[in-house]
């Protein structure tokens, strides 16, 4: 699976403002390629491109057509997005049967303009529609909030490598004798007020405080706070 198989197909989009945030929105999720068919505005303008903010390289690389056929000559298979069930001989399909999809071949979203969607005879190029869910009574998506819905859907299906959440460098996590002492301090106090009732579960809820504690991931100065905190409550007594 590679993302740099998977392309978003823009017909005939009428306002700039959407293009620029549907280009932000693709390089949200790490994909690469929009694609316009007859957009209405001068492409690329200074709207567009102060829409799209960081991500004015997919514009400059993005790709236009003049009609739908000539864009869908390198793509394998072409998933159009509707608001509305067609009464079509073509396979409707939601949000999680795109995990049956097989993205090693060169995939197209097409999502129709603002103002009408995709018409029934631009719906006959594709293999599959795709409905996303919302309140049934109002089902009218912006055009960059649909395609950010399914952008982030596939960069999941294809394990998009997220970048993990990194800690200050000045944050030290608690040692587990830290974590120790504390719980000991709190445990005491705990049983100062006979708390442990009845006493044959006391095992067990212990059991449960120490899990609590420990999975808290607690840094040095979180743990001495704690401690401070218990052995205050220990002297109001």
């Amino acid at each position: 699976m590679s993302k740099n198989h998977i392309s978003f197909i823009l017909h005939k989009p009428q306002l700039s403002e959407n293009i620029g945030a549907c280009a932000r929105a693709i390089k949200n999720f790490n994909f690469k390629k929009l694609i316009l068919i007859n957009p209405k505005p001068i492409f690329p303008n200074d709207k567009i491109l102060a829409t799209s903010v960081g991500a004015k390289d997919i514009i400059a690389h993005s790709k236009r057509y003049d009609t739908l056929e000539q864009a869908l000559g390198k793509i394998d298979i072409i998933i159009a997005t509707s608001a509305r069930f067609r009464n079509k001989n073509i396979q409707h399909i939601n949000l999680e049967d795109l995990k049956k999809v097989n993205f090693k071949k060169k995939i197209g979203f097409l999502f129709g303009s603002e103002a009408s969607g995709l018409s029934n005879e631009e719906i006959s190029y594709a293999n599959y529609t795709l409905q996303i869910p919302t309140n049934p009574d109002f089902r009218s998506l912006n055009l960059s909030h649909s395609l950010i819905i399914i952008a982030q859907y596939v960069a999941n299906i294809i394990k998009l490598k997220n970048v993990p959440f990194k800690k200050s460098k000045k944050v030290k996590s608690a040692s587990k004798k830290e974590i120790q002492s504390m719980l000991h301090l709190c445990i005491k106090n705990l049983d100062e007020i006979d708390f442990f009732k009845p006493k044959e579960k006391k095992p067990k809820m212990l059991e449960n405080l120490r899990n609590i504690f420990y999975k808290m991931d607690l840094s040095d100065k979180e743990t001495r706070i704690l401690s401070s905190v218990f052995a205050s409550l220990s002297k109001k007594r």
